[in-house]
């Protein structure tokens, strides 16, 4: 039994084959390519945008914020889960931060007149992928965790 546990092992090494639970480096990569892009087309549309450095800050703001929201949501969520204890109230502010961060953008986008209409679609979506990768790098980064603690 040992000696078959151990050939499992050699074999995973062998052939980079991920531990049960955790995601390939492929997703892995293509998680962090995604944030990456994400963040950085949001980034860089900012800093070319004709705007006021109060707006850009605000845009910028809501970015961070959206960000953190969306990895606390996705840990409170999958805490829930796996039976860790979670309070209500931090459930609670998870839920209400992220819907926030994206009503905070909507608002901002749907009343920014300086805006064309094209570059609302541009920061939409490189807020929506950043969002979206940040949870997925988040649960990631938990799975391989999980993965490594269970060999």
């Amino acid at each position: 039994m040992e000696m078959e546990r151990d050939e499992t092992e050699d074999k995973r090494r062998d052939r980079r084959v991920p531990n049960s639970g955790e995601p390939t480096p492929a997703f892995k990569g293509a998680s962090y390519a995604a944030l990456l892009i994400g963040i950085g087309a949001y980034l860089i549309g900012l800093f070319n945008a004709a705007m006021e450095l109060n707006e850009k800050g605000y845009y910028f703001a809501i970015l961070v914020f959206g960000l953190y929201a969306a990895v606390s949501l996705q840990k409170a969520v999958r805490d829930r889960e796996e039976g860790i204890p979670v309070t209500p109230i931090y459930y609670g502010i998870s839920w209400m931060a992220i819907v926030i961060a994206i009503a905070l953008m909507a608002i901002g986008l749907f009343n920014a007149g300086s805006i064309v209409l094209s570059e609302k679609g541009f920061y939409a979506m490189a807020f929506v992928l950043s969002i979206f990768s940040a949870i997925t790098v988040q649960k990631n980064v938990r799975d391989t965790q999980k993965a490594r603690e269970q060999d």
